[in-house]
C-alpha cells in the first residue's frame, strides 16, 4: 500500500466528508436508551443511524452492502458489509465496531460549547459523541476507502455501528446471534471506542475492567421525624450505610474488602504497564483536574495504571434520601440510597463477585434496619490474546509511517466495552485491535467533550494499513 497516498485520501476525507458530517451529527441528541425510555418514540437513534447510513451509502463504495437492521422491541444497528478487493485472500472477516448512542447531556459547559452544539476550535471538535464514539463510523470507512485508493487490499469488513453501548449494549448478544451466518469466521476485531495517555502514539487496549454495580438502600423509619426527638434513639440511615460501606472499602486506602473481586495481576500486564509508565511519565498523574491541592493516590504512576486496569475500585456515583442543603430542616431521615459501582478485574467472575456483594450487604445489618438491594447488574471485563506477529508488525510499520516513530504502547482500560467479553467468547481465536481516538482529556462522559482530529485522523490511517496487512496474514 502507498503510505503517502494514504495518508493523502485519509487527510482529504477528513477535511472535506468526515467534519461536515460528525458534525451534523453531534447535533442530534441519540441519548442511549438507558437515559431516555422513550427513545424509540422520540427517535433520535433513528436519526443519528439513518445519518450514517446515508452518509456512507454516498460515499460509493464498491460492493458495500449498508442496511439497518431491527429485531423487535430493540435499539436499531447499522451494517455495513464490504466485499474484499479482488485478489484479496481469504482471511477471515474483518470486524470494525463503533457505537451511535451518547452519554447524557449533563450541565457545566464552557461558554460557548454545549452537548448538541459542535464547535470546531484549535483542531477540537467539541460536543457529545464526536469522540465517544461518533467518529468511529467514519473512520472505518475512510479506513477501507483510503487502503482502495492507495493500492492496498483488504479482505471482508464488516462494520457493526449499534445505538445501545452506552447503556452495556443489552441488545447486542441478540444481534450477534441473528448474524452470526452472515458474519462467517471473524479473525480480526477492531475497536474504535477506545484511546491511551497520550496524542503522540497509537495506544492498544490490552484489557478492560468488569463492572458490579448495585443500589443500597437503608431505611430506618417510615417516615422522617424530628431529629432532636429522634436522634440517639433511632439510628441513622447514613450510619449504617457508611458501616456497610466499611465492610466493602478501606476508607484510608481505597483498597476492596471483598477478596473474590481481586485476582492475580498477570506478570506480562504488569511489565506493559510498567513500559506505559516510561513512555509517557506524568501522563497518568496529570490526567485528571485536581481540585485544589488534591493529589493521586500514590506517586507510583506504575502502581496508578494497574490500580486503573488490575485493581477493583468502589464509586459511589448516585444518591437519594437527601434534601438540598438550604432545603435540609431538622430531620432524622427516613432512608438513604447510593448507588455503588465497582470495577473489577479483567479476569475476575463478575457474577459471582455480585452475589458475595450481595450477601456482604445483607447479613447480619446493624440495629436490624431494612436493606433494599436494587438495580443490581454485572458485566464481564475481557484480557486480550496475544498479538499475532502479522499484526505486531503492522503496527510497528504503522508507528514508522504514521505516527513519527513514536512507537505503539499498550494500556489496560479502566473503563468497559461490553462488546469485547462477548466477541471474545464467539471468536476466540480472533486478534483484537482496541485503539480509538481517546485521550484522558477528551471528557467522555462529562462536559466539553471534545474529538482531537488530528489524532482521529492518524488512528484512521494506521486502522488502514491493519486492514491491509490483515490481507497478507
Amino acid at each position: 500500500m502507498d503510505n503517502a497516498a494514504a495518508n493523502e485520501t485519509i487527510d482529504r476525507l477528513w477535511d472535506a466528508e468526515i467534519l461536515p458530517s460528525l458534525t451534523e451529527f453531534v447535533a442530534i441528541p441519540a441519548l442511549s436508551p438507558a437515559f431516555d425510555p422513550a427513545w424509540a418514540s422520540a427517535g433520535h437513534l433513528d436519526a443519528a443511524v439513518e445519518h450514517l447510513r446515508a452518509w456512507i451509502t454516498g460515499r460509493g463504495v464498491e460492493g458495500a452492502e449498508v442496511e439497518v437492521v431491527r429485531l423487535p422491541e430493540r435499539t436499531p444497528l447499522l451494517l455495513v458489509d464490504v466485499p474484499a478487493t479482488p485478489g484479496a485472500p481469504d482471511t477471515g472477516t474483518a470486524l470494525l465496531y463503533g457505537h451511535l448512542d451518547k452519554q447524557p447531556p449533563v450541565g457545566g459547559w464552557s461558554e460557548g460549547l454545549g452537548p448538541w452544539t459542535p464547535v470546531l476550535r484549535d483542531g477540537r471538535l467539541y460536543g457529545r459523541g464526536s469522540a465517544d464514539d461518533g467518529y468511529a463510523g467514519y473512520a472505518a470507512t475512510a479506513a477501507i476507502e483510503a487502503v482502495r485508493a492507495a493500492g492496498g487490499a483488504h479482505g471482508r469488513c464488516v462494520l457493526i455501528l449499534e445505538t445501545g453501548e452506552e447503556s452495556g449494549s443489552p441488545d447486542l448478544p441478540a444481534y450477534l446471534d441473528h448474524l452470526a451466518d452472515r458474519l462467517g469466521t471473524v479473525s480480526l476485531v477492531v475497536c474504535l471506542d477506545s484511546g491511551g495517555n497520550d496524542y503522540e502514539r497509537l495506544w492498544l487496549t490490552t484489557s478492560l475492567r468488569g463492572m458490579v454495580s448495585v443500589d443500597l438502600t437503608v431505611r430506618v423509619l417510615d417516615a422522617g421525624v424530628h431529629s432532636g426527638l429522634a436522634s440517639g434513639v433511632v439510628p441513622s440511615s447514613f450510619r449504617v450505610a457508611r458501616h456497610l460501606l466499611d465492610r466493602l472499602e478501606d476508607s484510608e486506602t481505597g483498597e476492596i474488602r471483598i477478596k473474590e473481586m481481586h485476582v492475580d495481576i498477570p506478570d506480562d500486564r504488569a511489565a506493559e504497564a510498567a513500559a506505559t509508565a516510561r513512555s509517557a511519565p506524568g501522563a497518568i498523574a496529570n490526567a485528571f483536574p485536581l481540585a485544589g491541592g488534591t493529589r493521586p493516590v500514590t506517586d507510583d504512576e506504575v502502581e496508578l495504571l494497574l490500580n486503573n486496569s488490575w485493581r477493583p475500585t468502589l464509586s459511589v456515583i448516585g444518591a437519594s434520601g437527601f434534601p438540598e442543603p438550604l432545603d435540609a430542616g431538622n430531620v432524622l431521615r427516613p432512608f438513604t440510597t447510593l448507588t455503588l459501582s465497582f470495577r473489577l478485574p479483567p479476569t475476575a467472575d463478575h457474577e459471582h463477585a455480585l452475589a458475595v456483594l450481595e450477601r456482604t450487604l445483607t447479613d447480619d445489618v446493624p440495629y436490624g434496619a431494612t436493606v433494599e438491594l436494587t438495580r443490581s447488574e454485572s458485566a464481564p471485563g475481557w484480557n486480550a490474546p496475544a498479538l499475532a506477529p502479522w499484526l505486531s508488525a503492522a503496527l510497528d510499520h504503522a508507528s514508522t509511517h504514521v505516527f513519527d516513530g513514536s512507537p505503539w504502547r499498550t494500556i489496560g482500560l479502566g473503563g468497559s466495552i461490553p462488546f469485547m467479553g462477548l466477541l471474545a467468547d464467539k471468536y476466540p481465536t480472533a486478534q483484537f485491535v482496541i485503539t480509538g481516538a481517546l485521550g484522558a482529556d477528551s471528557n467522555a462522559h462529562v462536559p466539553n467533550e471534545w474529538l482531537h482530529v488530528k489524532h482521529a485522523k492518524r488512528v484512521t490511517t494506521a486502522i488502514a494499513h491493519i486492514l491491509d496487512a490483515h490481507s497478507r496474514s
